[in-house]
């Protein structure tokens, strides 16, 4: 059982209530996370904008491909069964690739370097090597997308903080952290 309250849409901070509403129109769900985010409605407007401007950034593959990479390194179950789900359904990753993606690798040459990279940034909190950067550079990513890669990693570091402090009640198929990938 989640350690923090997560309230119904109704019981929502009317603030919260909007956002609420558009996640429920492009998810045809509210997952647990943003229902418990929702008690604060400056937080799940800073993630939910955060979230949304990142779509227009890395493509989706990629963002759940880092999504599963930093779940994995930071241990939150709620994140890697969110991402599993929407890796397999939403993102059309295969269940090998998401075991590599959990693993800090992909299949596909320059998704590896993203993830490995974004993996590393998770690992050591941002204090990568140059050569590390160098690597996500050659795979043929851009200065611009290397930025995009770190606030992924950001992003997911939000989500997965925020689940792990909670122990937010999972409401996908769920996938443990601990459990070989």
């Amino acid at each position: 059982m989640s350690r923090i309250a997560i309230p119904t849409r109704e019981a929502a901070p009317v603030a919260s209530q909007p956002i609420l509403d558009a996640v429920n129109k492009q998810l045809g769900v509210v997952p647990n996370l943003f229902r418990l985010v929702s008690t604060s409605p400056a937080a799940l407007a800073g993630m939910t904008s955060l979230s949304g401007a990142l779509t227009r950034a890395l493509d989706v593959k990629t963002r759940e491909r880092i999504a599963l990479a930093v779940a994995q390194v930071n241990g939150c179950d709620y994140c890697l069964s969110a991402h599993t789900y929407l890796g397999l359904n939403l993102a059309k990753i295969s269940a090998e690739e998401i075991a590599l993606n959990r693993k800090g690798a992909s299949g596909d040459a320059k998704a590896d370097a993203a993830v490995r990279f974004a993996a590393r940034v998770a690992e050591t909190r941002g204090k990568v090597k140059g050569a590390d950067i160098a690597a996500v550079k050659l795979a043929g990513f851009t200065e611009a997308q290397v930025i995009e890669i770190v606030a992924v990693v950001a992003e997911n570091f939000l989500t997965n903080l925020i689940n792990n402090v909670a122990e937010t009640d999972i409401d996908f198929p769920v996938v443990r952290a601990a459990e070989a990938a």
